[in-house]
């Protein structure tokens, strides 16, 4: 069982800067990987970026490309997102999520079994 705790988020203007962290603890194995999810009112949940815990491998939704950068803190257990260059589209609960996923659906929230409560982020125009 993995536990997952975020902070962070909250209002910011279009071009600012936010970061969100999520902390985990329980057991977790060799291919361990850590993801950040969004949804926006009346949208599906959509993947972010997720890294890979034992080798920092990570990968970028298109829409964040460049704007998003996800790092761990391997003492600490937890992982960031530091998300720059903000825009009213970025506006949506963002959910930390945990898991061994197959390198296969790493994009895919059914194949993180663990689920931070979700932290809100608006952005404002």
């Amino acid at each position: 069982q993995v536990q997952l705790v975020e902070s962070g988020g909250g209002l910011v203007q279009a071009g600012g800067s936010l970061r969100l962290s999520c902390a985990a603890s329980g057991r977790t194995y060799s291919n361990f990987a850590m993801a950040w999810f969004r949804q926006a009112p009346g949208k599906e949940r959509e993947f972010v970026t997720f890294i890979r815990w034992s080798v920092g491998n990570t990968n970028y939704a298109d829409s964040v490309k460049g704007r998003f950068t996800i790092s761990r803190d391997n003492a600490k257990k937890t992982v960031y997102l530091q998300m720059n260059s903000l825009k009213p589209e970025d506006t949506a609960v963002y959910s930390c999520a945990a898991g061994h996923p197959d390198p296969t659906v790493e994009y895919a929230s059914s194949a993180y079994p663990y689920w931070g409560q979700g932290t809100q982020v608006t952005v404002s125009s």
